[in-house]
């Protein structure tokens, strides 16, 4: 398959507008069959739900083309898991998880000339979403939807290599206890936008959260889950009810154990612990892992002995593995690379 006349090496992260997107409409109390379409406008009433009442979630994953030149996504069933389960919780009407892989499928194989090559650095980044778009004036459900993804090429979250960032405690909460904080829902971004913009105008490169009930312990960041590697080369990642199941996180976990000999700890992550761990990362689809090299707390300032030029040595091999098996370079488990025939 020939490819787009594109300077893949040098993509940003940004939206670029694709050949094919798939669109299905959920009406009458019934999806209907769903497919292709080349328009990438939509057309709704200035009363629908999603505008009034933010109804909607969405996914993120990637294609990539592997070493013997297949193109591939990874764990999409998972993705399909979390859409369906982020659904019945904003109580909109789930999209069958063999449907959403059918979609995924659809989308990536209409656009192939679109999946960047190997080794340019640059992967097919996906975004399934649904939201509600009947007019709604009273707070309550839509009674009709629409699921669409659509797909763009993008370059590597970090020009130049994955540099230490610095983070800073944020004095906002990403998500309410017993809340929203562990779907996939837009609203939990909306909430991070302030706190982010404010983040990033003190010079910080994100935003660390703490539990909103106690504020004591490690929760995420506002689009990541956090890892930390103890003194002695154990991985601990913070367990919440109100943290997000990225997908990257619990795919690093097994590779922590299973490629790389680990223990792996998933348990709750007290702040005044931070400053004993030797590595700290953020993990998820567009950057794989961010790695930190120092938090500041309110001017008081949590450096890592990683330090500030390089991802540490187990962050290292952490991201080069699982890099690896999505590239097609190293083994996958079963089941973790999707092939699009």
């Amino acid at each position: 398959m020939s490819k787009k006349n594109i300077d893949w090496g040098n993509l940003d992260f940004n939206y670029r507008k694709t050949d094919y997107r798939y669109v299905a409409n959920y009406k009458d109390g019934k999806w209907d069959e769903g497919g292709l379409t080349t328009n990438d406008m939509i057309s709704m009433n200035e009363c629908a739900c999603v505008l009034q009442y933010a109804q909607t979630c969405f996914e993120g994953l990637k294609a990539y083309t592997t070493q013997d030149g297949r193109t591939v996504t990874f764990r999409p069933d998972l993705n399909a898991e979390r859409m369906y389960d982020t659904a019945l919780r904003l109580e909109m009407p789930p999209f069958e998880k063999d449907r959403f892989i059918d979609a995924i499928e659809k989308v990536v194989k209409a656009n192939e000339e679109w999946v960047p090559p190997y080794g340019s650095g640059a992967t097919l980044y996906i975004r399934p979403f649904m939201f509600g778009i009947n007019p709604v004036i009273g707070v309550k459900p839509a009674e009709d939807y629409m699921f669409r993804v659509f797909c763009t090429p993008v370059g590597p979250y970090f020009k130049g290599g994955a540099k230490p960032i610095v983070v800073k405690i944020s004095d906002f909460d990403r998500a309410a206890p017993h809340g929203t904080g562990h779907i996939k829902a837009g609203l939990n971004y909306a909430m991070s936008l302030h706190p982010i913009m404010e983040a990033h105008r003190q010079g910080f490169a994100e935003n660390m959260y703490l539990d909103p009930g106690t504020r004591s312990k490690v929760e995420e960041t506002g689009g990541a889950n956090i890892l930390f590697v103890t003194k002695d080369g154990k991985l601990v990642t913070p367990k919440s009810d109100s943290i997000l199941p990225s997908i990257t996180r619990r795919s690093l976990c097994e590779v922590a154990e299973k490629y790389l000999g680990l223990e792996v700890e998933q348990r709750e992550v007290y702040f005044d612990e931070v400053p004993d761990f030797a590595e700290c990362g953020l993990c998820g689809t567009a950057a794989v892992i961010s790695p930190v090299g120092k938090i500041n707390d309110h001017g008081r300032e949590i450096c890592f002995p990683s330090g500030m030029d390089e991802m540490g040595p187990v962050t290292r091999q952490l991201y080069d593995t699982l890099t690896g098996i999505q590239m097609g370079r190293i083994d996958a488990p079963e089941g973790w690379i999707h092939e699009i025939k």
